[in-house]
């Protein structure tokens, strides 16, 4: 009996015990992550895009009179120099109206002339009358009669003049329109489209574009035209270097030069969720004797900025996370939507409510900050880092990482979300790719 009281403090010890032991495995499990080393490397900051090639100087041939395609010399692909012939249009309505200005002018050549006579000879008559008149040898209205008449052949003779240069402005504009009836290479070119056949008729004016016969282009000088999204056009400069990808040479890489970027945004999808803003740039292939056509596909990879000897980890090392606490952006999305739905109103309480919020989102941008997280031991600690430029893999690192330290590297999920700053970790090996068999 006096065994008894001793057995049972030495199963409540025991107990006590175990509990404690069940207690500890069920405490928080380190997690399991992978680590990678910061490095030193150079890190070249690229803009990518994809585009289509055309030629640098491509023009339209159009005609700017109307009629009948009688001649076409060249065919689509054949090249030409400045100054040869490529288009023929009829030229008998043209020629007939050139020679009936011709005639027109002609005529008022002669009438002018017959208004001088008339004018020479009214002013020897106005000249007789007028001496006689001072001597009172005809009436006064006579000599009015005189002066009226010389004065008449004065006006008749100037507006013979007038109709000489009406019928030679009618006459220029009657040889322009003849002459434009054969269109001439504008430039040392490739005819590259050719969309009219002889025998077609087609349209022309002088205040509007005509039928496109055909176009002439350059193509010993081909571009890449690509669309760049606003918040990346800023880092694309005049002359940075680029590396074009073209789908029908896989494979290959050709050397480039951004040569132009437009000032003015291109805005598709206007007003709704799909909106986006882009901005052509230009960009010249120095890669010359290649076989490349207009029309195709390209992808361009433009080097906006370049920093050599930059401490770098890999781009998925670093996160954000609220400053000066070790919330996870989980956590921080929680409480701002708590926060919102306690001050959902109606009416004018909720314009009070969207300023607000816009406040809130305003501060959730001021309150992150980039982190990564550094092995130390068996945990990890968060430490803020202030980042540069990135590459496909790495992104610079200006402060808060050395060369040599070892970052979580992944899982993802760990990075974004769950590792806190003092978390507990286990190693998980990396996994080597398989060897080639």
């Amino acid at each position: 009996m006096k065994k008894k009281p001793v057995t049972v403090c030495l199963i409540l010890i025991l107990g006590a015990v175990a509990a404690l032991a069940i207690a500890r495995g069920r405490g928080p499990r380190p997690e399991r992550v992978s680590f990678e080393k910061a490095i030193v490397k150079t890190i070249t900051q690229v803009v990518s895009a994809t585009g289509k090639i055309q030629p640098e100087v491509e023009v339209k041939i159009a005609p700017e009179v109307a009629g009948e395609i009688i001649e076409l010399p060249f065919r689509e692909g054949a090249d030409v120099k400045k100054g040869d012939l490529l288009v023929r249009i009829k030229p008998d309505a043209y020629r007939y109206q050139f020679e009936q200005r011709e005639a027109d002018l002609a005529a008022a050549r002669a009438a002018a002339l017959e208004a001088e006579v008339r004018l020479r000879k009214a002013g020897e008559d106005f000249r007789r009358n007028e001496s006689l008149h001072r001597q009172n040898l005809i009436p006064d209205a006579e000599f009015t009669a005189a002066r009226a008449d010389h004065d008449m052949a004065r006006a008749s003779l100037d507006s013979a003049v007038a109709s000489i240069r009406r019928a030679e402005g009618l006459l220029n504009q009657a040889r322009d329109q003849l002459d434009k009836t054969t269109l001439y290479a504008p430039i040392d070119g490739t005819i590259s489209s050719l969309t009219s056949e002889v025998g077609e008729r087609v349209v022309g004016t002088g205040q509007f574009a005509g039928t496109e016969i055909m176009r002439v282009a350059d193509l010993a000088n081909m571009e890449v035209r690509v669309n760049i999204n606003e918040s990346d056009i800023v880092n694309v400069k005049i002359d940075d270097r680029a590396m074009i990808a073209i789908d029908a040479f896989p494979g290959r890489k050709f050397e480039a030069v951004v040569k132009e970027i437009g000032s003015a945004a291109q805005t598709t999808g206007a007003n709704t969720q799909e909106e986006v803003t882009n901005f052509q740039v230009k960009i010249r292939i120095l890669d010359k004797n290649v076989p490349i056509r207009s029309g195709m596909s390209a992808n361009a990879d433009i080097e906006t900025r370049t920093v050599e000897d930059a401490v770098a980890v890999p781009i998925q090392s670093v996160t954000t996370r609220a400053r000066d606490t070790a919330w996870t952006l989980d956590q921080l999305a929680a409480a701002r939507a708590r926060a919102d739905r306690e001050n959902k109103g109606e009416g004018a309480a909720t314009a009070v409510n969207t300023r607000a919020a816009a406040q809130r989102r305003r501060e959730d941008r001021d309150s992150l900050q980039r982190v990564v997280f550094v092995r130390r031991g068996s945990t990890v600690r968060m430490v803020p880092v202030e980042t540069g430029i990135a590459d496909a893999t790495h992104i610079e690192i200006k402060s808060g990482v050395r060369e040599g330290d070892e970052v979580v590297g992944g899982s993802y999920a760990a990075i974004t979300r769950t590792l806190t700053d003092g978390a507990a970790i286990s190693v998980e090996p990396v996994k080597k790719p398989p060897a080639a068999r």
